[in-house]
């Protein structure tokens, strides 16, 4: 034991131009994300570059429809269109052939991969719901992605199939900190009502994922209520540019944390326009109408 007699204290008080912020309680913070403040600290940096630290949204681009489709109308040249959107898009929604192949590294924009699959357009069940995990988190790791898309095809005989896809990402997600995205996949024969996806919604958050993705409807407001994670909607069948713009207004202004856009961007007459307008409505609260009048003073004439 040291001797205290030999032990020098200094008395004098700590310089009081110091500030330790005493009336500030410690270790708390307000994180942006809806239902993610008890994530740790991977997942939370992967989910504050999917949604805008300042705005709470994202504007996502989804081209992952090559994987069922084919080239479609606009998604000819992967490798030329995505450089020309890319700068106005926070969040680039594809499979894993498509980034590696289509998507430079430098542009470091979040990335959320497309995690299962298992049919196509020219498959005999043109109900296409059976769907499985395609890759692994080891790739997911080595790709760096900021999140894992899985779909769900609650209400139909493949439900318990995508269930269990759904939470076995979300296991893996968690041990490496990389979120999963749920997204409520609608057939031909599906329903598409408030009640539908309120409940479709829910079940996808309590499974686990951290934010979902779904269509717009009636009764959103409500929707959005009982959902736990954050939402982000389906840009769905191509619209005109007006009612595109007039849908993701009234979606953010319900509580829609942003919109995952496919056709309504790559199938419009002005991509770049378009992804730049649908940017007004979700991170600067601009309404619909100021949004069209954006797109319409820069678009190519």
């Amino acid at each position: 034991m040291p001797d205290l007699e030999a032990v020098k204290v200094d008395h004098s008080s700590i310089n009081p131009e110091k500030e330790f912020y005493l009336d500030v309680p410690a270790g708390r913070t307000n994180f942006h994300v809806k239902g993610a403040d008890n994530c740790e600290w991977g997942m939370k940096d992967r989910l504050s570059r999917i949604f805008n630290p300042k705005s709470g949204n994202a504007l996502m681009l989804a081209f992952d429809h090559g994987q069922v489709a084919g080239p479609q109308t606009g998604l000819e040249r992967l490798d030329v269109f995505i450089p020309s959107i890319a700068p106005y898009i926070d969040v680039l929604m594809c499979t894993r052939g498509a980034l590696r192949t289509c998507v430079p590294p430098m542009f470091n924009k979040a990335i959320a991969l497309r995690y299962d699959g298992g049919h196509s357009i020219m498959s005999t069940d043109q109900n296409m719901t059976h769907s499985e995990r395609l890759t692994d988190i080891v790739d997911a790791v080595r790709l760096n992605v900021s999140a894992m898309a899985v779909q769900v095809y609650l209400g139909t005989p493949d439900e318990t199939l995508s269930l269990c896809n759904l939470g076995e990402t979300v296991n893996e997600g968690i041990r490496y900190g990389i979120p999963t995205l749920g997204v409520v996949a609608v057939g031909r024969q599906m329903a598409r009502t408030p009640k539908f996806f309120s409940a479709a919604t829910r079940i996808i958050a309590e499974y686990g994922a951290q934010f979902v993705k779904c269509y717009y409807c009636e009764d959103f407001e409500k929707v959005v209520a009982g959902c736990p994670v954050p939402i982000v909607i389906a840009g769905g069948k191509v619209l005109p540019t007006e009612q595109a713009l007039n849908m993701t207004y009234r979606a953010i202004s319900d509580g829609a944390h942003g919109v995952d856009m496919g056709r309504n961007v790559f199938e419009n007459e002005d991509p770049q326009a378009m992804a730049q307008a649908l940017r007004k409505i979700i991170h600067e609260g601009a309404t619909d109408k100021e949004a069209y009048e954006f797109y319409l003073d820069i678009k190519k004439r």
